[in-house]
């Protein structure tokens, strides 16, 4: 562009598709620069370069980060936009749009909606077949926007009807999207600790200890009679990764053989390891390793399990999930940074991501790629987003 350009004369429907970004304080897969310029085209980066002092930009960054905008590979926030209180259940197309706007502030451009295919819920949650469903149609339907809306299957292995919906849905989409099995029975996996999902039990769904310890013991005793349903599961998920037909995520994996077996189903990639020893198999395989977001935030995880601070600090994670926190991205990353470095703490929910979902057009600030771009201030003690620029139609 020959002359400047004030903000105020953009359209507000959409991001321009070509425009030059000015001091700004890119921050690279190796290094974050001083002064730089963003030249952006046809929604893409075409050059990330020196600001030559006294020339012009359409917009002035002022000195602020700029990263790329955010991908998160497993969201379940919308689910609970959708039902902000059990008995408050608001219509799918709502909850998205609202969540929209918070995903753009927590400056994440790429989701990936968890939606959970299992035939039973407890009390107070909203998860059925029939909810997958409707929340897989919400996201289709949504169509272009400020974020590019994508789905994550999660299979309940050991649910039949959970299995039947999955596989329909599958017919309907294009090979390589991203499908996570996953096994929440009491004693294994995330609950480990039977006690653990005990009091989530209580404190989410309004339980009483004692209700609780009578409904996790059923639980095992009901999924317990489910073991063929399970690995028939396994089986057809197996066939379709190693065809390529899915990108394979495994959830909660605890341990080297959790990890061994899932490498010969053609898995790709280690979902919320719940230990050490899972964490360091899935790096000796060559997994990539996906891991909370709040979990770093928290300094703990919230069922027990293993630090995603420490893996994250001994370089075991590749990618970052909000998990049911998009603002808890930024803010877990910021406080890595002492740790690991801005380039490597930025790349956990950024380019990271991007290698777990097998995308390759986004995620880091470089030519040719999509200018999904956003402006951080670090603060004092949060960073805060600036603003967002999305290189896909608004």
């Amino acid at each position: 562009m020959s002359s400047a350009v004030e903000i105020e004369s953009w359209p507000l429907a959409a991001t321009p598709q070509d425009y030059v970004l000015g001091h700004v304080r890119a921050v690279l897969p190796d290094r974050v620069t001083d002064d730089s310029r963003i030249v952006v085209r046809a929604g893409r980066i075409e050059a990330v370069e020196d600001h030559p002092a006294g020339s012009s930009c359409d917009l002035d960054g002022g000195g602020l980060l700029c990263i790329p905008g955010l991908i998160d590979v497993h969201s379940d926030a919308l689910e609970r936009e959708r039902a902000p209180r059990p008995s408050a259940v608001l219509p799918w197309d709502f909850a998205l749009l609202s969540l929209e706007g918070k995903l753009t502030a927590a400056a994440v451009t790429t989701v990936f909606h968890g939606a959970a295919f299992q035939h039973k819920t407890s009390r107070g949650t909203q998860r059925t077949v029939g909810s997958a469903m409707e929340l897989c149609e919400t996201v289709r339907a949504r169509g272009t926007g400020p974020v590019d809306h994508r789905m994550l299957y999660r299979l309940d292995v050991r649910s039949d009807e959970g299995a039947v919906a999955l596989h329909s849905e599958l017919t309907t989409v294009d090979d390589g999207v991203l499908v996570s099995h996953e096994d929440h029975t009491p004693g294994i996996g995330q609950y480990a600790d039977r006690r653990q999902m005990e009091r989530y039990l209580v404190g989410a769904d309004g339980m009483t200890p004692e209700e609780a310890e009578l409904h996790v013991t059923g639980m095992i005793a009901e999924r317990g009679a489910l073991l063929d349903v399970r690995e028939a599961n396994l089986a057809w998920l197996g066939d379709l990764a190693r065809s390529g037909r899915i990108r394979l995520l495994g959830h909660d994996p605890e341990s080297v053989e959790e990890i061994a077996a899932l490498c010969t189903r053609g898995g790709a990639v280690a979902e919320f390891p719940t230990t050490m020893a899972a964490a360091l198999a899935a790096r000796e395989h060559g997994l990539p390793v996906v891991a909370g977001a709040p979990n770093v935030l928290r300094g703990r995880s919230h069922s027990g399990n293993v630090s995603a601070r420490e893996l994250a600090s001994r370089g075991l994670v590749t990618a970052l999930a909000s998990d049911y926190l998009p603002s808890g991205l930024l803010a877990a990353v910021f406080g890595l940074v002492a740790e690991i470095g801005l380039p490597a703490a930025i790349g956990l929910v950024t380019s990271g991501p991007a290698v777990v979902a097998g995308i390759a057009d986004r995620g880091r600030l470089e030519p040719g790629l999509r200018a999904d771009l956003a402006l951080v201030a670090p603060g004092q003690r949060w960073p805060s987003v600036r603003a967002v620029l999305s290189g896909g139609a608004a």
